[in-house]
């Protein structure tokens, strides 16, 4: 039998101290932990008694007295402090003990709650001390361990349910069998449920025929989770008020359907490589991204205005030619075009489908080898022609060497598309630009052929971030580590690095700009060439 500690009127187990397990071991006052509290009159909240706390005792180490603030301040300067960092003035403090017992923002990681001892029982000793009343995020970040008896997880979600909990995030271990089953009828069987945001990694999950309602839920996020094709569209039926759905690396879905959800405004799918359609019948969807894989048809019912494609770690080549020759069958009214691709073996074809409203084109090619020679830059003029409207025009290339054909001592005539105009087109910036004869043609029609270009700007760096010559802001800048054989992102205020072919095509770039194309500028064209900077080309980047 476990031995009984007594502090005051109060009995408890030592096995209630959460609070102390949560900080480093230190000299500490004769205080009780915050699971130590004597539990609150009849009919009275656990978070609200009579008189203030910083009038029962000075709460402090040193003596000092904490200034005696009102009740809600105080729990709203505690809920505002890390887990760790309320832990610990929960267990220096009187103040604080009562409102840890309703913090409202649990954390419970292997990060946050340290290494030593036993995650599982310090998660369940907090939760089980909770008081149940002000609970609004409960993120279990498990995967850590290689088997957590379910018994407990479900526990842990009915108290977070229970007590109203408002985002809710498990992320359970990663097994080849056995995974855990998410118990869905605690959340979408209760008419008290009050989640708005829902994350669930790692697991099962079986939503059974009839589910109840989730009225509250606007966010909702599955990755790694073993679901199929006609339980995710029934899952999804019961979310009326969705806004936000994400679904990553759910390998049983093969055509996804998105049901009439009249609030759902973004979608994104992540290397599901089993999918192939993509089928949405949300009015007013608006953002469609779409990582890892190709699909073989995405079907809209609604005018989706931002598309995202992005193929780089786990995706087939030629990203472009698919934007070109599916994408309008079910997106032919989309404004803005992100596309990214690990390479092109195809050429863009000329076609008389037209992106009417297409008015920002993003076009990546991140390579771990040379971009296809095959591929010819100068046939992107066919996204150009098919954008009456398009207005800004970037295209990024990286690649550690290039084998293309270079304009650089090449005696052959530039070609001309002389049939093609791009009125509407205001601003151009090639990133990587190099001596490539095609690349060079591509900025020659550029020049010649956008009537109303206001700004163009040819970088013959992979991302330079150096004061004054960052040609282009986006959050993700992915590029090929050739020294490691890795794909990384590079940080905001970093140069994405470049090699020795880069340096040396670099120079060979800026010599073709300077014969073939800074005298053809127009007046009044606000024309900037890039050029790598000394952090470009360090080698120890």
């Amino acid at each position: 039998m476990s031995s009984i500690v007594r502090t005051g009127a109060g009995t408890v187990s030592p096995d209630d101290c959460t609070a102390e397990r949560l900080v480093e071991p230190r000299p500490r006052p004769h205080l009780r932990h915050p699971a130590m509290q004597d539990p609150p009159p009849p009919g009275e909240n656990a978070c609200k008694q009579n008189g203030s706390p910083c009038q029962q005792d000075d709460g402090s180490q040193d003596g000092k007295v904490i200034p005696d603030l009102p009740e809600d301040i105080r729990q709203h300067i505690h809920a505002l402090m890390p887990l760790r960092d309320a832990a610990r003035a929960a267990c220096a403090s009187h103040s604080f003990l009562r409102s840890w017992r309703c913090h409202p923002n649990l954390d419970l990681s292997q990060e946050i709650l340290g290494f030593d001892g036993d995650l599982i029982s310090k998660v369940d000793c907090i939760l089980k001390n909770h008081s149940g009343v002000g609970m609004k995020t409960l993120k279990l970040e498990l995967y850590g361990y290689n088997k957590v008896d379910s018994s407990y997880v479900d526990r842990w979600i009915h108290i977070a349910v229970t007590a109203g909990v408002e985002e809710l995030t498990i992320i359970m271990p990663q097994v080849l069998e056995g995974a855990y089953n998410f118990p869905c009828p605690l959340i979408f069987n209760r008419s008290e449920n009050s989640i708005r945001y829902l994350y669930i990694a790692m697991c099962a999950f079986r939503p059974t025929a009839g589910l109840g309602c989730c009225r509250s839920l606007t966010r909702l996020l599955l990755s790694n989770v073993w679901i199929a094709d006609d339980e995710l569209t029934g899952l999804l039926s019961s979310c009326a008020a969705l806004e936000h759905f994400e679904l990553m690396n759910c390998r049983e879905i093969v055509c996804l359907k998105i049901p009439f959800l009249k609030w759902l405004t973004f979608l994104r799918v992540s290397r599901c490589k089993n999918l192939q359609v993509v089928d949405s019948n949300a009015p007013n969807l608006s953002t469609f991204c779409l990582f890892g894989n190709l699909v073989l048809s995405v079907l809209f019912g609604s005018d989706v205005k931002n598309i995202e494609i992005s193929c780089l770690k786990f995706g087939p080549p030629n990203i472009v030619y698919f934007a070109r020759t599916q994408l309008l069958l079910g997106a032919p009214d989309v404004e803005r075009l992100v596309i990214t691709s690990p390479n092109e073996m195809c050429s863009t074809p000329i076609l008389s489908s037209k992106f009417l409203q297409l008015k920002y084109l993003h076009i990546s090619l991140i390579g771990n080898e040379a971009i296809s020679p095959d591929y010819d830059y100068l046939s992107l003029v066919s996204f150009l022609e098919a954008s009456p409207c398009l207005e800004t025009f970037i295209f990024e290339v990286q690649q550690p060497d290039m084998q293309h054909d270079s304009v650089i001592g090449n005696p052959s005539h530039l070609r001309r598309l002389p049939q093609h105009s791009h009125k509407s087109l205001k601003s151009v910036t090639i990133v990587g630009f190099c001596s490539a004869t095609s690349l060079v043609e591509l900025a020659c029609h550029i020049i010649e052929k956008a009537a109303s270009l206001e700004r163009l700007t040819l970088d013959t760096s992979h991302g330079c971030r150096s004061p004054g010559g960052r040609s282009v802001d986006k959050p993700d800048r992915w590029y090929h580590n050739t020294v490691i054989g890795v794909l990384m992102t590079a940080p905001p205020d970093r140069c994405i690095p470049m090699w020795d072919h880069g340096i040396e095509e670099s120079l060979r770039a800026r010599s073709a700009i300077r014969k073939h194309i800074e005298w053809k500028v127009p007046y009044g064209v606000e024309f900037e060439v890039v050029e790598p900077c000394s952090r470009c080309v360090m080698l120890n980047f």
